[in-house]
Formats: C-alpha cells, sequence, structure tokens
C-alpha cells in the first residue's frame, strides 16, 4: 500500500482507496447505465459538441463517455489515476469496436498532454469535487483550460452544497463552515461501500463554481440545475438542485 506521504496531490487516502476498489471498479459500468445523471450529462455534453474533434475525458473512468463519443467519430482521450477503471476501460473500447487513447494521470497535472491540442473537454459525475484541496481543484480547472484550443469548450459537473436533500444538519455545517470561511466549506465526508477511508466530497456554491471558471480563464456559456433524476431543476434552484452542469469556453 502506498503510504500517505506519498498520495499523489489532491489526492487522500479515501480517494486513492476509491479508485483502486476492485469490488467498486466491478459495478461502476451498472451503476453509471442505472443512473439517470450520468445519461443528462451525456445529453448535455451531445448538445455542446456539436461537431467531431478531439475531446479529452477527465476522470473518464471505464470510459463511458469516451466511447460513446468515440462511436460519433471524435477521437478521444480518457484520462483516469485508477489503472483498475482503465483496464476495464479498454476491455470496453474492445468490446465497442471503437479506438480510444487511455492515460493515466493526475488531473491536478497534466503536463504531458500539449497545450491547445483538444476541441472539447469534459469533466463529469463530480470528478471535479473528488479533488481534495481549492488550489488542486483550481490547477485542474487550469490544466483544462491549458490543453484546450483557443474557442474550445469544457463541460463540468459539480454537486450542489446547498441541495435540501442533504439534511438539515449537514446544511447547517455548510452554513456554519462557509460563514466563518472555514477551508472545509464545502467539503462532504461519507463512509465507503467498498470499504478503506471514508470519501470527502466537494459540493460547490454555483457561484463558486463559476468564480474557480473564471480564475482559470474561462468564460461561462450555459448552465444547467440538475435533479436526482438527471431533469432541470425548479426554484429555488439553490435547494433543489441536486448539481450543475456547467459549460465553459476558451477565450478566443
Amino acid at each position: 500500500m502506498i503510504p500517505d506521504w506519498q498520495l499523489p496531490p489532491g489526492v487522500d487516502r479515501g480517494l486513492w482507496d476509491y479508485l483502486h476498489a476492485g469490488d467498486m471498479v466491478a459495478g461502476y459500468d451498472e451503476q453509471m447505465r442505472a443512473s439517470p445523471l450520468a445519461a443528462a450529462d451525456v445529453a448535455f455534453c451531445e448538445r455542446q459538441f456539436p461537431t467531431p474533434g478531439r475531446l479529452i475525458d477527465l476522470g473518464c473512468g471505464t470510459g463511458r463517455l469516451s466511447i460513446h463519443f468515440a462511436r460519433r467519430g471524435f477521437e478521444c482521450v480518457g484520462a483516469d489515476l485508477s489503472d483498475e477503471m482503465l483496464t476495464q476501460a479498454r476491455a470496453n473500447a474492445a468490446a465497442a469496436g471503437v479506438s480510444v487513447e487511455w492515460r493515466n494521470a493526475n488531473l491536478v497535472d497534466l503536463a504531458g498532454l500539449p497545450d491547445a491540442s483538444f476541441d472539447y473537454a469534459a469533466c463529469l459525475f463530480s470528478t471535479l469535487g473528488m479533488v481534495r484541496g481549492a488550489d488542486n481543484r483550481a490547477k485542474v480547472l487550469e490544466s483544462a483550460l491549458r490543453v484546450l484550443k483557443p474557442g474550445g469548450r469544457l463541460v463540468l459537473h459539480v454537486h450542489n452544497r446547498w441541495f435540501r436533500g442533504l439534511g438539515v444538519r449537514r446544511l447547517s455545517g455548510q452554513f456554519v463552515r462557509a460563514l466563518f470561511e472555514r477551508p472545509s466549506a464545502g467539503d462532504i465526508a461519507m463512509p465507503q461501500a467498498y470499504g478503506g477511508a471514508p470519501l470527502t466530497l466537494h459540493h460547490f456554491a454555483r457561484r463558486e463554481a463559476v468564480m474557480m471558471l473564471w480564475e482559470a480563464g474561462f468564460r461561462t456559456l450555459d448552465g444547467f440545475p440538475l435533479t436526482t433524476t438527471g431533469a432541470r431543476a425548479k426554484w429555488p434552484l439553490t435547494l433543489n438542485a441536486y448539481g450543475w452542469l456547467l459549460l465553459a469556453e476558451r477565450p478566443v
């Protein structure tokens, strides 16, 4: 087992255990097929990525997005930190009869990818929220901006910090931490179904996510507030949105 002091930037023990849990990977494809959120984010990407081009899937998991767009004539690169996920992604691509380039990479540092080499990027299913530390999350977005061509588009999915379904206790704790500007504001830890240390997932206020995109150099173009069923959330969005799909662009 890798010691804590050797964990990659933005990765804590809970995330490392999650990424390398064999049981999680074995059931991941079925979990995605059953999730209305997974279908909603692919549909959003279809609307925002209108013509084939080069697409990088940041946190590609077992390849559901990369394989979907490879079938549509896109040149896809899937990046993930989990060798177990990538092994399954390769098998899935072979079964689908498509070619995808798979890379083991930490999203905090995409140094192996050249500047301005992609037309599209996606970071879905709250992958950004799995990265620990605001500075490291900012580096993920900065790396995404760097590898996109001018005019290139990024679709980002984040969970909503103020979703009423989190419960009064969690929302109250979030309010206090945000009020006092604690670094842990937005971080919600939960036990893992697959064993290992608790997994901490950062939940974003919408303004926080938009500001991070702006500070990285993007301009935002669109947003879609999701319910747990993948439908558009109704007012008040702050409480009813389970998460946000955001479209941003690298300025020309």
